[in-house]
């Protein structure tokens, strides 16, 4: 019992809430819900969930804005759930700092296999490559510590996942959809807006000048290079 992973679920809708904390729970998950968004920050203090999953459309303050204010104190993985699936809402979700986008209805095995994803905190990966030095890098993948020329830097759980398998891929022109499947999974491979946004985020965070990278370069067309320094 004392090593179940915690979820704290965030929505206004309690037969969602309801359907979810079964599906979670037969699955072994520690389960908490919280209504609306201030009630979910004021338990997630309190608690310390390993993920959270919060609705987008709720009434006082919205999940764009939870994703926002758990991003400010911690890295937590963050699922949003929604019933709209364009393009430039999962977008501002993503930017606010959630780690994926599910679109209501879903089906529960999918969603189980996100969640699954979410709190996984290594990467596959040989046990002797748990500490990757390159150049101005060196991370560790069990501590999940990142310093870039000596300086740590904080990610979040998908960022960091992304920086090691550029790391591991030092040097080689990757598509899209390679990136993609490997960091994200073969359900993402079509899903660019993942990609533009999370290399946007881990720039702002590891480049002197991410309007002009010397890291993460730009393949057109293509897709990117990682060049981890002389």
């Amino acid at each position: 019992m004392e090593n179940r992973k915690r979820i704290l679920v965030v929505d206004d809708e309690q037969h969602i809430t309801m359907v979810m904390r079964s599906g979670l729970t037969k699955h072994g998950y520690d389960v908490r819900v919280a209504a609306e968004g201030e009630a979910a920050l004021e338990l997630f203090q309190l608690w310390t969930p390993d993920l959270v999953i919060t609705d987008l459309s709720m009434p006082n303050m919205d999940g764009l804005e939870v994703c926002r204010r758990l991003r400010a104190v911690s890295t937590v993985p963050i699922i949003v759930l929604s019933v709209k699936g364009d393009e430039s809402v999962k977008i501002e979700a993503l930017d606010a700092g959630a780690d994926d986008y599910v679109t209501k209805p879903f089906a529960m095995g999918e969603f189980l296999a996100r969640v699954r994803a979410a709190l996984r905190r290594s990467p596959a990966g040989r046990e002797q490559d748990t500490v990757l030095e390159e150049a101005d890098f060196r991370v560790d993948v069990q501590t999940r510590e990142v310093r870039v020329c000596g300086k740590e830097i904080h990610l979040t759980p998908k960022e960091f996942d992304l920086l090691v398998y550029l790391l591991r891929n030092a040097g080689k022109v990757l598509t899209h959809r390679t990136v993609l499947s490997a960091v994200w999974g073969g359900n993402y491979v079509e899903q660019n807006e993942y990609l533009r946004v999370f290399i946007g985020r881990l720039r702002k965070k590891i480049e002197k000048d991410h309007a002009r990278p010397r890291y993460i370069l730009t393949e057109p067309w293509v897709g990117y290079r990682f060049l981890p320094g002389k």
